[in-house]
């Protein structure tokens, strides 16, 4: 009898250990890549749902793609004969948002049929360039900028979108001269819960948190790359409110892939460099695998499609495509892409 009931835990452990061993070593070897949309189009702002993929591109436009039957739908926004580049894009449930970057700003609020439209801010002045846009709930949301001043240009929205209120930089981190954010792939703002992250780069390359929704701020260091106006932090994500990842680099220097990854585990506070000398070089955008307890993520940008499975310390390429500058996950096996003339949708396998 204690034979037995030796012999059926035994086979319990080692059956529980074996489907351990296989959840843990499930990951992806290669990833098949289908062109959803091919265009004469530049597109660094993407948002996803189930079903639809909405972008914002140059050229005055703003589409989405259907994911179950490929139609599409694309407006071009015609304002005073301005020449219109957006580069952010946020989703509530029931409206889409974008904002373009160069003065004067202009951030649209879109029915997600596209077919409504309401101009809900406008701002003038030589020095504003808006880099990145996020919604925390359908009632608020946030947009960062260039400073004008010694601060970030923040925007809030505690409405919906409706209006949308400018913070003062005495309620802000100051910035030092050079430091900016870049307008690479919208994944300067990252958001988890109530806890909000910033990230800079160029002079100096740092990340502000905030764990009260853009109420309170702190400020930490990076290891990165930094010190002339195309080096830093170019994109960034968090797997959870502990866990998250930077990269970038130097714009100028694309092959250089050494002070240009880190990870934290600690919520931001401090950072450690991650695949030096290997992997990557510039970035412009990074997203941990959805399920993947913070170890698994890709990168897309000019040194193609990469995957990482122990948190960033080696590399996989998966394509060599540098046409891609931003990427946001569907499912655990499933993104969309996007870039420069397409959008594609990545099958990792």
């Amino acid at each position: 009898m204690k034979k037995s009931l030796f012999l059926l835990l035994l086979s319990v452990v080692l059956t529980s250990c074996k489907s351990a061993q296989i959840a843990d070593h499930t990951f992806f070897t290669k990833a098949k890549i289908d062109t959803i949309l091919k265009d004469k189009i530049s597109i660094r702002p993407i948002t996803v749902s189930s079903d639809k993929v909405w972008y914002a591109a140059d050229k005055n436009r703003v589409g989405f793609v259907s994911l179950t039957n490929a139609s599409k739908m694309e407006r071009k926004i015609n304002k005073d004969s301005l020449k219109l580049e957006f580069r952010s894009i946020a989703q509530t449930t029931t409206s889409i948002f974008i904002l373009n970057v160069g003065t004067p700003a202009l951030l649209y609020k879109f029915s997600k049929d596209l077919q409504q439209k309401t101009l809900v801010h406008q701002e003038q002045n030589e020095k504003v360039f808006y880099d990145s846009m996020q919604f925390w709930n359908d009632q608020e949301g946030i947009a960062i900028g260039d400073p004008i001043e010694n601060c970030f240009c923040m925007l809030i929205t505690r409405d919906g979108g409706t209006t949308w209120n400018k913070i003062p930089c005495k309620n802000l981190p100051a910035m030092n001269e050079g430091e900016a954010a870049f307008a690479a792939s919208n994944t300067n703002i990252i958001i988890k819960g109530t806890n909000t992250w910033l990230v800079s780069g160029g002079k100096k390359s740092r990340v502000f948190y905030s764990p009260d929704k853009g109420i309170t701020w702190s400020v930490y260091e990076t290891p990165i790359v930094q010190g002339e106006a195309m080096t830093g932090i170019f994109t960034a994500d968090f797997y959870d409110n502990k866990i998250g990842f930077i990269a970038g680099g130097n714009y100028e220097k694309p092959k250089q892939n050494f002070q240009n990854k880190a990870l934290t585990t600690n919520g931001g506070k401090t950072w450690k460099l991650v695949g030096e000398n290997t992997g990557f070089g510039y970035t412009s955008c990074v997203q941990f695998v959805p399920n993947g307890k913070g170890k698994e993520l890709v990168s897309v940008g000019i040194s193609g499609l990469f995957y990482s499975n122990d948190s960033g310390t080696t590399w996989s390429q998966f394509s060599t495509d540098a046409s891609l500058y931003t990427i946001r996950f569907i499912n655990r096996t499933t993104a969309i892409a996007a870039g420069k003339d397409k959008i594609v949708k990545i099958t990792f396998e």
